[in-house]
């Protein structure tokens, strides 16, 4: 029903950068909110972002000052802009999509982000 797609990770030096992006398809209601969430090995996946159809964000305390969500529903991609990256920073991200008039949540595939000291 909604297809979503992440690209942009890769491996980079600690205190680089990189943007992700996630590309949406399908029947998409239009008030939702779309996250970023990551999983490092070992570890539980925990929300890293969030911003609603109209624009409100929330942040991880972990990568807030360091990192900005955004979206271009003209264009039906959300954004995930990721500076000072710090090893820990090491996950799998992962794009997820709530679309609110049902509250079903809705899955990306991951993009790897790796982070060397």
């Amino acid at each position: 029903q909604v297809q979503l797609v992440e690209s942009g990770g890769g491996l980079v030096q600690a205190g680089g950068s990189l943007r992700l992006s996630c590309a949406a398809s399908g029947s998409i209601f239009s008030i939702n909110i779309m996250r970023w969430y990551r999983q490092a090995p070992g570890k539980q996946r925990e929300l890293v972002a969030g911003i609603s159809s109209g624009g409100s964000t929330n942040y991880a305390d972990s990568v807030k000052g360091r990192f900005t969500i955004s979206r271009d529903n003209a264009k039906k991609t959300l954004y995930l802009q990721m500076n000072g990256l710090k090893p820990e920073d090491t996950a799998v991200y992962y794009c997820n999509l709530q679309q609110l008039n049902n509250q079903i949540n809705y899955w990306g595939q991951g993009t790897q982000v790796a982070v060397s000291s």
